[in-house]
């Protein structure tokens, strides 16, 4: 299967994220075509990147739509108007179930469905794909092969992707909410704004190559760092005795059924 002209639809985070993805994976300039509504961003854009305004979709090998849930459904019917041949659609919009793609295109158009999140603008990302009925292994490995160039990518079923979201597609942001309040904690310590925000900052980084780079095991890395009675574990203690698991499960319970509000 080849993909070697393809057309995004929408160029905000997520958007720019890709083609830079596209280029890097080998995709030609000449061959990335995009639609954006708004006339500034789309300027911006093809002057920045070089690539041009899809003309016709039809001439398209793989659309991918990276548009906001809201305006998905529209964007689609837009689309589907002028499609006489079967690209591959990719969706990233979060909480858009594949039957209703397909419904929405017609009996027999490969769909995958993606739940990216933001750190894929800095080549770290998590995406994790789903498969509609007509889409081929060749669609899978194409996917796979450009989103790998952004970060780590996983294949599930699309039941799990509520699931996903609530963990990488909103989990950033958890992360940024705790290293926050690590920060607020450090103030009311008696630190600096300046030097709380870098002592946070560089402590979530450094704990996070830790995860990435020694090989142990998460609780290993904890109880590393854990002397019995001692700082550590006077502060884990505290976590424990508050609830954290708890805490931790309602959010992302809270984040898991949201996902499927916006889905139904």
């Amino acid at each position: 299967m080849s993909f070697s002209k393809v057309g995004l639809v929408g160029t905000g985070i997520i958007g720019e994220a890709l083609i830079e993805v596209l280029l890097r994976s080998g995709l030609a300039k000449e061959s990335l075509f995009i639609a954006e509504k708004r006339k500034e961003r789309s300027d911006e854009i093809i002057k920045k990147y070089g690539v041009r305004k899809i003309k016709d979709y039809n001439s398209l090998d793989a659309v991918l739509l990276a548009v906001k849930p809201q305006d998905f459904i529209a964007t689609l019917g837009t689309i589907s108007s002028s499609l006489s041949n079967s690209p591959l659609i990719v969706s990233f919009a979060a909480g858009i179930k594949i039957k209703s793609i397909e419904e929405k295109l017609g009996k027999g158009f490969r769909v995958i469905r993606v739940m990216p999140n933001t750190p894929m603008v800095m080549g770290r990302g998590m995406s994790a794909i789903s498969l509609g009925s007509a889409a081929t292994s060749d669609d899978q490995d194409w996917v796979k092969g450009f989103l790998s160039k952004a970060g780590e990518v996983i294949v599930v079923d699309e039941n799990l992707q509520d699931a996903v979201t609530a963990t990488s597609g909103s989990g950033p942001a958890y992360y940024f909410a705790f290293t926050e309040a690590v920060v607020g904690a450090a103030r009311r310590l008696g630190i600096s704004q300046e030097d709380a925000v870098t002592v946070a900052s560089q402590t979530l980084i450094g704990a996070a190559l830790m995860v990435e780079k020694s090989g142990k095991e998460l609780k290993t890395l904890r109880e590393n760092v854990t002397s019995p009675n001692g700082t550590t574990a006077a502060a884990l203690k505290s976590f424990a005795d508050s609830g954290l698991e708890e805490i931790v499960y309602k959010a992302m319970k809270a984040a898991h059924d949201r996902s499927i509000e916006l889905s139904s």
